[in-house]
């Protein structure tokens, strides 16, 4: 498993960088200030460090209006998504919400289509699209999965902790594993708003990341980490995830 950090900036990625990171996931937040402004330094920073780049696109914006992410959203993404060769991007993360707890089932069947087309216009880029569980229980994802083989998964430890009383990341690994092709991990108390998504330092909160790591270890994972921490973080954050997987291999 290879650990790296999330960028929000040009400025991140550098600093990420500069640590020795293997790879910065960006955030692409606007296709026209990224493909026409952002690349370019991009690709500095590339070259100068050997870094690699992963992809995080934009919020959904309105969840409940497939007509309108249709329209708005997913013209979007592929703007992205064409853009992501030129820096060799082969991973791309997006946020899809599809909790049928709160979002009407005829409305997630639309949204279904959308996130099929956007898969095949980015595996035709070469590219692997990876959904983000937001609040979603691996029940609401393994539908999209038994009809979207090829679709990836980004597994959010820390959004996992959030209206749940065991960490959903467990289900996801038991029931979703194939798909999980990228994992993101931050530190929180638990809780159930949008506030309580904290993105603390790895041990300044509650989530029992050695349990899940052994979870994915044991099930064979073996992809990219992104740690979404404040990049003064981030070093320690690598450190604990490095120590934890030592350590549980040795107790084995």
């Amino acid at each position: 498993m290879k650990t790296g950090g999330r960028a929000h900036s040009i400025k991140d990625a550098e600093q990420i960088a500069r640590m020795g990171f293997p790879f910065a996931e960006i955030s692409v937040l606007d296709s026209l200030k990224f493909c026409k402004e952002e690349i370019e330094s991009l690709k500095r920073i590339k070259d100068e460090y050997g870094i690699y780049f992963l992809a995080h696109g934009p919020e959904e914006g309105n969840a409940f209006e497939p007509k309108v992410l249709k329209k708005e959203f997913l013209p979007e993404l592929k703007s992205i998504i064409d853009c992501l060769p030129r820096l060799s991007i082969k991973l791309f993360t997006i946020h899809f919400w599809m909790d049928n707890r709160f979002i009407d089932k005829a409305i997630i069947k639309d949204k279904l289509l959308l996130i099929g087309e956007l898969n095949s216009y980015a595996l035709d880029k070469g590219v692997l699209l990876c959904i983000e569980n937001l609040s979603e229980s691996w029940s609401d994802f393994f539908p999209i999965f038994e009809e979207i083989d090829t679709l990836g998964m980004t597994l959010d430890v820390g959004h996992g902790e959030l209206l749940s009383k065991k960490n959903r990341s467990y289900g996801f690994i038991a029931n979703c594993f194939d798909n999980i092709k990228h994992l993101h991990i931050h530190d929180n108390l638990g809780g159930d708003s949008p506030e309580d998504d904290l993105h603390l330092p790895l041990g300044e909160g509650k989530i029992d990341f050695s349990s899940i790591l052994l979870d994915l270890k044991g099930k064979g994972y073996d992809n990219n980490i992104t740690l979404e921490v404040k990049t003064n973080h981030l070093v320690n954050g690598k450190k604990i995830i490095e120590e934890t997987l030592l350590r549980k291999s040795a107790e084995k």
